[in-house]
């Protein structure tokens, strides 16, 4: 907690923290298991968003 600064404020960086290093997606991803060819069907679907933008 850095100082003179509130819970809330404490609260929203590290959630913001928690975002930025993608650890919510990744618990989420993990919660149940993933067939191998859904996850490669994952991450073909990634890599064409990524080439089209």
């Amino acid at each position: 907690m850095r100082s003179g600064e509130s819970v809330q404020q404490m609260i929203r960086r590290f959630k913001k923290l928690c975002e930025k290093e993608g650890l919510i997606r990744d618990m989420k991803r993990t919660a149940y298991y993933e067939k191998p060819s859904e996850r490669e069907r994952r991450r073909m679907r990634k890599a064409q968003r990524t080439i089209r933008h």
